[in-house]
């Protein structure tokens, strides 16, 4: 029997009045394993009704209150980590060691929201004028939303939950409908953590679920992670609403390997950034810039590496799991086979792949095409699983270029042992997040995330600096406090004395 999945609003798992379901696969079985409710909009204000009630007290709770519940909330999730690389696992197909990285670089956020009242400090002058002081210090805004994607159940979330929660205000997510389970597993252990009910809820849905968000009055800010159509949609219809948005897009990234680059150590990084996840990471290395006369030599030796890899079940220790739905295979392949049409040559066609798992999973193999040419669609769309393009250019110059050129700019790398290359490349591309010889710069916690021009919508990144500003409003005190014997009337405009 297929599992039930509901909300978590107000401290506790809760139906909606929604009748609408969606069904929740196991990819690498194809099975159907449960049904999640799609909230409609009486579901979502329920949630944000809760929120606003408890963000009326949480604001005021102590630092030494909030960073208690966050040093707890790391203890369980660490404690408890193989079990939410399995919940991942089993809805989004992504093999079992890559989930577990996935809860690392969750867990890393949390650490970074532990240490909140150092980010949280504000500025201090003394007599500004005479016997007159400013201070500056930040606030939270109230009730925050989070939508996030399929691909990262958890890292996502946790991108922006503990921060906003840390900086006192309370959180409506919705995650995916297609990998729902997590996040509810997230907010029990909140609560377990000792956060107050209501500070932090899921509602489940789809696109009526969205708007409500969006347009809820209560809601005050938006974070976002998707493609690029639904991150700018979102975008515009949250900053209608007078809301505080950042909506995090698609992208397009870019590995430029030089002449002079070490080909095993960027084959290998290839094939990594390529194919981990089945490609359904916003930083995956979809597009390989080879800088001849190095292309030959590089296809080969990623073709060769290609070869020793093993898809299938992700509990079956495979290198690469299923996509995550059916219908997200078909269009995949459906990609492989436009690349073929247009001229792109097949070095590996996934579709050959025999996967180490049920007939009915979603699969597709890892796929690697040469002689790529800008104008094709698996070079212009963002395809979003395990295709790796080769495009062939013949200077430094004509690389950066054609990265500068594309719509996106979420992350890019550059490999070479030319540290005045490498340099050059960090100034000139026009990317928000860059690797030297790192093929997924992914910045650490106390960095931010985020890209560029149809890679982010709104003017601040996730977690790190930007994350805490956005959560928080900035105030400005002026005081004085006279002497009761002094004082009278002055019309004059104030000045400095």
């Amino acid at each position: 029997m297929s599992a039930s999945i509901g909300h978590f609003v107000d401290g506790k798992r809760v139906d909606g009045t929604s009748e609408r379901r969606a069904d929740v696969f196991d990819p690498a079985t194809g099975r159907r394993t449960g049904a999640v409710e799609l909230a409609c909009a009486a579901d979502v204000a329920r949630a944000v009704e809760a929120a606003e009630r408890a963000a009326r007290s949480w604001r005021d709770a102590s630092l030494t209150k909030r960073t208690a519940v966050l040093f707890a909330l790391r203890e369980l999730v660490h404690a408890r980590r193989d079990r939410l690389a399995e919940v991942i696992t089993a809805e989004h197909g992504k093999v079992l060691a890559d989930a577990a990285g996935e809860v690392q670089r969750g867990l890393e956020v949390i650490e970074y929201a532990c240490g909140i009242p150092s980010a949280l400090r504000g500025g201090f002058s003394e007599n500004v004028s005479t016997e007159v002081d400013s201070y500056s210090l930040r606030q939270p805004l109230g009730v925050v939303a989070v939508i996030s994607p399929f691909n990262f159940p958890v890292m996502v979330p946790l991108w922006f939950v503990p921060v906003a929660i840390a900086c006192g205000n309370a959180v409506v997510l919705k995650p995916s409908e297609k990998t729902p389970s997590a996040a509810l597993l997230l907010a029990e252990w909140f609560a377990e953590a000792g956060l107050p009910d209501g500070v932090f809820n899921v509602v489940n849905g789809g696109k009526e679920a969205v708007d409500a968000l969006l347009d809820h009055p209560g809601v005050k800010a938006v974070s976002f992670v998707g493609s690029t159509p639904v991150a700018r949609y979102v975008h515009q219809r949250a900053s209608m609403a007078g809301k505080r948005v950042q909506a995090l897009g698609g992208a397009k990234n870019h590995m430029v390997v030089l002449p002079d680059a070490d080909l095993d150590l960027a084959a290998d990084a290839a094939v990594n950034a390529g194919f981990g996840s089945a490609g359904e990471r916003c930083m995956a290395i979809s597009a390989l810039v080879a800088v001849e006369p190095v292309a030959d030599a590089l296809v080969a030796r990623i073709a060769e590496r290609m070869a020793g890899l093993r898809t299938g079940d992700g509990r079956r220790g495979c290198d690469m799991g299923p996509l995550v739905t059916a219908a997200h295979a078909a269009k995949v392949r459906s990609y492989v086979e436009s690349g073929i049409a247009a001229g792109a040559v097949p070095v590996v066609d996934g579709r050959d792949a025999d996967p180490d798992g049920a007939a009915e999973g979603f699969w597709l193999g890892p796929t690697l095409f040469d002689h790529v040419t800008p104008q094709m669609s698996i070079y212009t769309d963002e395809i979003f699983g395990p295709v790796l393009s080769v495009l062939r250019v013949g200077s430094y110059d004509e690389a950066v270029e054609l990265v500068n050129a594309n719509p996106y700019g979420n992350g890019t790398a550059i490999f070479t042992n030319d540290g005045r290359a490498a340099r050059r490349y960090q100034h000139e591309v026009e990317v928000g997040m860059v690797g030297i010889n790192v093929p997924i710069p992914v910045p650490m916690a106390y960095y931010s995330f985020g890209g560029w021009k149809a890679s982010l919508f709104g003017d601040l990144h996730a977690h790190g600096a930007d994350g805490v500003a956005f959560f928080t409003r900035g105030k400005v005190v002026t005081s004085r406090w006279p002497d009761p014997s002094g004082g009278g009337v002055n019309l004059g405009f104030p000045t400095q004395t």
